[in-house]
């Protein structure tokens, strides 16, 4: 396994002390705040898994995939939320977009493409890529290849597992991902967690099969462990200083570009409640939902961000 070598224009200099930053309160405002960072060269990737709040993994015991078209879909409006706060920010990102996604709203696909965003693949029916064997797993991925290429008018490169489902248990998922044409996956998050995470994988770009990438979703290295720092519902639960800290830290200290997610029904806190669903699930799914687009909205102007593809495919 090939780790790529950091990327040649981040700063080395020491983590900022632990504070959070005052809010930016205009573009040039926010400019300038970047301008004095000292990671204010690198380029982070700024990453949307785009489901529904009925389709997570999580639910799943509780909506099935056929009850689907009974729910009251939020997807369209919520995309549109997190396309108004990118173009305020004048940042572009990748939306790793489901299959079943695509085929209902094609409007909407083709509007994050003609925003100047990269498409990219979350499979076509949120399955975990751990819940299927090789061939259908390869003929899921392949499939929201070509949904989303055939809606949007464009190649699609990359690819995420939901919930981060490719691991020790099942590394032949990689050579189905090579085989279906992509250039890169995001399917690693390395960290503990009950329903997904390798912990001891390696926390940067690497290369799982010859020609094909693995972006990570970003850690920070606190001791001999390694600490949420690229998104999804550790974002909303934390204080948004963790983040910032972080995410800085991973710039200067480590000199890597971040990789960050969040899912478009986390700005969205009047969602339907779904119900039957266990006190954790619960308060995982809807813990600060209403915190999150003023998080965004901040973070975006705090750090520059980008598509997956133009900081990790170029450098």
């Amino acid at each position: 396994m090939t780790t790529i070598a950091p990327l040649p224009n981040a700063s080395r200099e020491a983590a900022p002390a632990f504070a959070p930053a005052p809010a930016a309160t205009s573009h040039a405002g926010a400019a300038v705040a970047r301008d004095r960072a000292p990671s204010a060269s690198i380029v982070n990737a700024l990453t949307i898994d785009v489901e529904d709040y009925f389709q997570v993994s999580a639910f799943a015991a509780h909506v099935r995939p056929e009850h689907w078209m009974d729910m009251e879909c939020r997807v369209e409006r919520n995309v549109e939320t997190v396309l108004a706060l990118l173009a305020d920010a004048r940042a572009h990102a990748t939306f790793f977009t489901l299959g079943w996604i695509a085929e209902r709203y094609p409007e909407l696909i083709q509007r994050i493409a003609a925003a100047g965003h990269e498409l990219a693949s979350h499979g076509f029916g949120h399955r975990r890529a751990s819940e299927q064997h090789a061939k259908e797993f390869l003929a899921d991925i392949r499939l929201a290849k070509a949904v989303l290429e055939d809606v949007a008018g464009c190649e699609v490169r990359g690819y995420r597992a939901p919930s981060f489902s490719i691991g020790p248990a099942n590394p032949w998922a990689y050579d189905a991902i090579a085989e279906a044409g992509y250039r890169y996956s995001s399917s690693i998050y390395p960290i503990r967690h009950d329903h997904y995470g390798v912990p001891d994988a390696p926390r940067f770009v690497h290369e799982p099969r010859t020609g094909l990438l693995e972006l990570p979703v970003t850690t920070v290295r606190v001791g001999n462990t390694n600490w949420p720092a690229g998104g999804g519902g550790y974002f909303r639960l934390f204080p948004y200083a963790v983040s910032r800290w972080s995410i800085r830290r991973v710039n200067e200290r480590d000199g890597q570009a971040a990789m960050f997610y969040f899912h478009p029904w986390e700005v969205d806190p009047d969602q339907p409640r779904v119900a039957g669903l266990g006190a954790k699930t619960r308060f995982r799914h809807y813990v600060n939902l209403r915190r999150m687009a003023p998080r965004l909205a901040r973070l975006l102007h705090d750090f520059r961000w980008g598509r997956a593809d133009h900081v990790f495919l170029q450098a």
